[in-house]
C-alpha cells in the first residue's frame, strides 16, 4: 500500500523537516507501506524557477503537487502539528473526502 506524508513545514528548518520525514518513513516502511514523495526539492520547485514560470502562490503550488501525489496513495500519514498547518488541514480534508486510510504520528 502506498502512503503520503503530510507534515507542517512553515517555521521549521530543513534539518527539522528532514528529521521528521525520516522518522515517519522509517515507521511506515516497517509497517509495510511504500512512501510516495511529497517533499519537492528539485530545481523545478526552487523559488526562482517557480517565479520564472509565473507562480504567484508558491505554497498553493506545493499543495497542488501534494494533492496530485495523494491520488497515487491508499493512505495518508499526518505528522504531529498537522492541525495547525493550513496545507495539512486541506490534505486531511481531501484524504477523508476521498476515502484514504488516515494514519497519525503517535
Amino acid at each position: 500500500m502506498k502512503v503520503m506524508l503530510s507534515q507542517p513545514m512553515a517555521g521549521k528548518t530543513d534539518e527539522e523537516i528532514i528529521a521528521t520525514r525520516d522518522k515517519a518513513v522509517k515507521t511506515l516502511t516497517e509497517k509495510g507501506y511504500e512512501v510516495v514523495n511529497t517533499l519537492f526539492t528539485d530545481e523545478w520547485y526552487s523559488k526562482e524557477n517557480m517565479e520564472k514560470r509565473g507562480v504567484v502562490q508558491i505554497p498553493l503550488c506545493f499543495l497542488a503537487k501534494s494533492l496530485e501525489n495523494m491520488s497515487l496513495c491508499h493512505a495518508a500519514y499526518f505528522c504531529k502539528g498537522w492541525e495547525q498547518a493550513r496545507g495539512c488541514r486541506i490534505e486531511h480534508d481531501a484524504a477523508i473526502a476521498y476515502g484514504l486510510q488516515i494514519l497519525y504520528e503517535e
